[in-house]
């Protein structure tokens, strides 16, 4: 896959549980990752998940939903308080489906690409591979 990665591109590596933040510290030819944080669910069930969510989903399945929402959530914030200029996000089809229609224009303006594979539990250096 080859996807232009401007450098201090955000890029987003999450899952139904977690997300990795790295920032590209090289050039879009050569993406080298820094990780920048580790973030997981907050008050799960305080905040509940985005949409409706079928009566027989699990507490799994919720929690999974409740932090796309919140991940969603931060990216929007990042986006329009301008604390990045590009950002890509990675995550399992599921999370990228429950993310992406919560995403709002200025995050979408700025998103470079997002790819359906969870990356989450690799190694830095296979992130960084397979992004470049």
């Amino acid at each position: 896959m080859t996807m232009k990665i401007p450098q201090g591109a955000l890029i987003v590596v999450a899952n139904g549980g977690s997300a990795r933040v790295f920032s590209n510290v090289g050039d879009a030819r050569a993406p080298t990752l820094k990780q920048e944080a580790l973030l997981e669910g907050m008050n799960l069930d305080d905040d509940g998940p985005a949409g409706s969510m079928p009566a027989e989903s699990s507490a799994s399945q919720l929690d999974e939903a409740t932090f796309a929402k919140q991940l969603a959530h931060g990216l929007n914030e990042g986006a329009l308080n301008h604390r990045y200029e590009h950002v890509v996000l990675v995550a399992d089809p599921q999370t990228l489906g429950r993310v992406r229609p919560l995403l709002h224009k200025e995050t979408l303006d700025r998103l470079v690409g997002d790819l359906a594979k969870d990356y989450t539990n690799l190694p830095l250096e296979s992130i960084q591979r397979a992004l470049s």
